[in-house]
């Protein structure tokens, strides 16, 4: 009993209390992570041992403080409610906070080092705030153009092996997380698809993540993998973005385009008598979705296969790569890491993952190709990070 309840009447009056609580607990986190991401380059460029005039002082505070408070509303809108002019005002808004943040703190070792020179305040301070500011400038101006362009091609040679001799040089171009989004990227979709056929691929892999929205938003931005050629075969699988954005619809429009969705199935490709599995699984959080049908499925992939065949598996996430051992897969091609994106968060990047790009070997006949995709999530900025379209070239063993 609790003060005079009976045994129901506190269970009653505890389940409130208890329905709150995970909610609770993550809004006090979404708060301490806002506090930290617009509180420290608060600190460093209008607080600290800066002494700006009064109106200055203000001033400043009072943009951060507004900024701060309408960036969850507006992710909320963009992301949740699809609104793109909202989804794009708080992207940008992330990436800029990201950079400033990450500057600050460094910043703060720069105004130890002058506090040690004998450098006094406000001056140290200025001299900090003033590079703070100009290397985040310098670094967004950059990053954005990184971001905005068509990416460079990546040559990569793998050997494979069990690759038969008919099939060596084989040309797979992949793409991936190109995710179509708010920003119209139409003109640039076409000059990834120009960049693509110009490689004369004779399998061209798309690993997920094509869009975020669903196939009617972003349809114009969609359209040019239409355009795709390949002597061989176009192939695809889902990504995690897709289960937020109509997975089953993405999957019906690239086979409506011409492309093999490889929705936990297979394919066979063959040259001068030799043959190689090209294989697809759904992304890792399919089965979350709660979207009939859709869940990863290595065995139902493999179903009918010659084990005796080299297998390409396309997987949107590095993570997959246990099943990929686990099934003997030769090659496994993913994406979602985006090479980290902006530095350095590609330190929370391989916490989740264990590859964050390029080549990688994880048992005596699996191989792992991570690609820094092709487009960008989010804010429109590629920091230290650039985007790729990967020729990869197979070779046979000896």
């Amino acid at each position: 009993m609790l003060a005079g309840m009976s045994v129901e009447e506190a269970a009653v009056a505890a389940e409130p209390r208890r329905r709150r609580g995970p909610g609770s607990r993550f809004g006090l986190i979404m708060v301490a992570v806002l506090a930290l991401l617009f509180g420290v380059p608060w600190a460093t460029l209008v607080w600290s041992g800066n002494a700006w005039p009064t109106p200055v002082f203000i001033g400043g505070t009072v943009l951060f403080a507004l900024v701060a408070a309408g960036f969850p509303v507006l992710m909320f809108r963009g992301h949740g409610r699809h609104d793109d002019v909202s989804a794009r005002i708080a992207d940008t808004t992330l990436g800029v906070i990201w950079v400033l943040f990450v500057w600050s703190v460094l910043g703060q070792a720069l105004g130890l080092v002058l506090a040690l020179a004998g450098v006094a305040d406000p001056v140290r301070s200025r001299l900090v705030t003033a590079g703070v500011l100009i290397v985040s400038a310098a670094l967004l101006l950059w990053g954005y153009t990184e971001a905005m362009r068509v990416s460079r091609v990546r040559n990569v040679d793998v050997t494979i092996p069990r690759l038969g001799r008919g099939l060596d040089g084989l040309r797979v171009v992949l793409i991936t997380d190109t995710h179509y989004g708010p920003i119209d990227r139409s003109r640039w979709s076409r000059g990834v698809i120009e960049v693509v056929n110009s490689l004369r691929p004779d399998i061209v892999a798309h690993t997920g993540d094509i869009a975020d929205g669903e196939v009617p938003q972003r349809l114009s931005q969609a359209a040019p993998l239409g355009d795709v050629r390949a002597t061989m075969a176009r192939v695809y699988v889902t990504g995690n973005h897709e289960y937020m954005s109509g997975a089953q619809g993405w999957v019906e429009y690239m086979s409506s385009l011409g492309w093999d969705a490889l929705h936990n199935r297979h394919l066979v490709v063959s040259r001068d008598g030799d043959s190689l599995v090209v294989a697809g699984v759904d992304d890792r959080t399919a089965a979350g979705s709660g979207l009939p049908g859709h869940h990863m499925d290595h065995e139902a992939a493999l179903a009918g296969a010659d084990p005796d065949l080299p297998v390409l598996l396309l997987a949107h996430q590095p993570q997959q790569i246990t099943g990929a051992v686990a099934h003997g897969i030769d090659l496994q091609l993913s994406g979602h890491t985006h090479g980290g994106q902006m530095w350095p968060f590609h330190y929370l990047v391989r916490i989740d993952q264990p590859v964050l790009q390029g080549l990688s070997r994880h048992s005596d006949r699996t191989q792992l190709y991570t690609s820094r995709g092709t487009g960008f999530w989010g804010p429109p900025f590629r920091i230290f990070a650039p985007s790729e379209i990967t020729l990869l070239t197979l070779h046979a063993g000896a």
